[in-house]
């Protein structure tokens, strides 16, 4: 599996169940490294992310749910007490001190949407193609056309308007922009 991809471990075995740990903030991948130096099977699912820094757009493995990720073990079995104590982690989801398991087939479902690197496939294709005019049709905007820039993360259109001599671009709803004809 490629280092940009998800990062994880292979199937779990035994009583064996998926537990849910949170992380400090940006400490997914730290967490990740310190629970498998202690023997753990951990699970960090990544998808490929739009990130524009200084101008530049580029495009960069992220996780899935910033400050989680999953890690295996039998409960009834194992230490696994020190994952509390490991380094980037916060806590591990439980309920009354218990450790709470993922309902089984979550993780499967994940690792189902990996493409061919690893990372969880996120979106489908865009709704328009690039520079196609649209019609904002809803919020303070209504009204106004022009022209589609992208998708963000959050699956919101990225328009691009011509406003009172100036480039402006916002972002809508999909639901509040159609194709303009």
């Amino acid at each position: 599996m490629s280092a940009a991809g998800a990062i994880g471990g292979g199937a779990i075995s035994g009583g064996a169940s998926w537990y849910v740990v949170r992380t400090h903030a940006h400490s997914e991948r730290k967490a990740l490294e310190h629970l498998r130096r202690q023997g753990f099977t951990a699970y960090l699912p990544q998808y490929l992310k739009q990130r524009r820094h200084a101008r530049k757009v580029e495009k960069v493995a992220a996780p899935l749910f910033p400050r989680y990720l999953f890690v295996s073990f039998d409960a009834a079995r194992e230490r696994w007490r020190s994952i509390l104590s490991t380094i980037g982690i916060a806590d591990l989801i439980n309920q009354g001190g218990t450790p709470l398991p993922v309902p089984e087939g979550v993780i499967d479902s994940i690792r189902a949407r990996e493409d061919d690197v690893g990372l969880v496939a996120m979106k489908a294709e865009a709704p328009y193609t690039l520079g196609e005019s649209v019609q904002i049709t809803g919020g303070p905007m209504s009204s106004h056309v022009g022209w589609y820039e992208g998708l963000t993360d959050q699956e919101r259109v990225i328009v691009l308007l011509d406003m009172l001599g100036r480039k402006l671009r916002i972002e809508v709803p999909q639901a509040s922009v159609r194709a303009y004809i």
